[in-house]
């Protein structure tokens, strides 16, 4: 109870207002609703639902989303038995955070560079420490922001339509969101290849992977969600085996081996390297077809961001899901002060010519100076305190 108080408190003192809450919809509109809100909240007797509803944006996370989520999911803490998030469409659970209208409010010295990442941040916390079931449902594109909105929950559920990845390095950014925890902890170095190329996971990889929990047949999905929300005060054992039901009986990729397995050896060895020059060393001592993919895949990426990511996933590797934060909005803090992030949400979403200038163009210039810089504290009053 204190922990949830002091949340509130955080929220309060970020928002500078009383919190405003979003009346329950009825279930038609949940099920039919494409417009409205961009995110809608329902209470269903002991439950709590979120709906994020940006389609034709592919329910990519905004401040005002943070801003609506946060507080209920506090409230419900509290009041309800578990908690499900989906998205609307059947395109994106969530394809990341909206990094344009951060950039473009950074170029203006716009708060929201500052505003977006620490609230985001609370709100990745919050539903990495929860009391009851978090069961977010990745069907579709699952990116970025919308990944800190389901990996650190109870239950993630993957369907044949998910598609995983972890991007940045490609827009001068860095896997965030709490990706210096669960990055390193999904073994074998999967975690740094999926940090530093933004390999995208598809269907049942996500799974095989250990990002999501669960397995469920697209077309199964209202199903499982009228039947946890049917529950009784369910414990987390409850939510399990409900779950393991429709995980068991879906039946897309079910004798499908995870497509990464044949690499797997050559990722482990070529990743564990602790630099990035010493990964494109291994890479190209290796040779094989894989490793010159990979090898090209990383010459296009931000030299910045492939050793901040570096550097970031092998020291999540020993800290808590709150330091890791904490860290993260340090570098997020620093990209919004430099070049790069800039530049690569300009070559890729904005101009979409796929040609970013990066500053420093190549790994050797980018110094250790420059590197330290970044995971540098910031002035104590900007620093993030969960």
């Amino acid at each position: 109870m204190v922990a949830i108080c002091h949340r509130m408190t955080i929220l309060q003192k970020i928002l500078g207002c009383s919190l405003q809450r979003h009346q329950s919809l009825v279930p038609l509109v949940r099920r039919m609703c494409s417009s409205g809100p961009d995110v809608l909240l329902e209470d269903i007797g002991n439950k709590g639902l979120i709906t994020l509803n940006r389609p034709k944006a592919l329910n990519a996370l905004n401040l005002g989303m943070v801003r609506t989520i946060y507080p209920k999911l506090q409230e419900w803490e509290n009041n309800k038995s578990l908690v499900i998030i989906k998205g609307v469409g059947e395109k994106a659970f969530c394809a990341g955070g909206d990094v344009r209208s951060i950039t473009e409010g950074g170029k203006k010295g716009d708060p929201i560079t500052k505003d977006f990442f620490r609230e985001e941040y609370y709100l990745n916390c919050l539903i990495g420490t929860l009391e009851i079931p978090y069961i977010a449902l990745l069907d579709g594109i699952t990116m970025g922001g919308g990944v800190g909105l389901s990996v650190h929950g109870m239950f993630r559920i993957a369907t044949e339509r998910s598609l995983f990845a972890m991007p940045e390095t490609a827009i001068g950014l860095f896997p965030d969101v709490g990706g210096s925890h669960f990055l390193p902890r999904i073994g074998g170095n999967l975690g740094m290849y999926l940090a530093l190329t933004g390999h995208r996971l598809k269907g049942r990889d996500v799974l095989k992977a250990g990002v999501a929990t669960h397995v469920c047949d697209a077309v199964k999905l209202p199903e499982l969600e009228d039947t946890l929300l049917k529950l009784e005060n369910p414990y987390p054992e409850d939510v399990s085996e409900v779950l393991n039901d429709f995980h068991n009986a879906a039946t897309f990729e079910k004798d499908k081996d995870f497509s990464l397995k044949p690499f797997l050896p050559q990722i482990e060895e070529c990743f564990s390297a602790d630099s990035v020059e010493g990964i494109i060393d291994r890479l190209q001592k290796d040779g094989s077809e894989w490793a010159l993919k990979n090898l090209s895949i990383l010459s296009k990426m931000s030299p910045t961001s492939l050793k901040v990511t570096h550097e970031q996933i092998t020291r999540g590797a020993d800290l808590t899901l709150q330091e890791c934060l904490a860290m993260e909005y340090r570098l997020t803090q620093r990209c919004c002060e430099d070049h790069d992030f800039y530049e690569g949400v300009r070559a890729t979403l904005i101009d979409k010519d796929n040609s970013p200038h990066w500053q420093p163009a190549i790994l050797a210039d980018v110094t250790k100076e420059k590197l330290a810089h970044y995971f540098s504290p910031l002035a104590a009053d900007r620093e993030l305190t969960l």
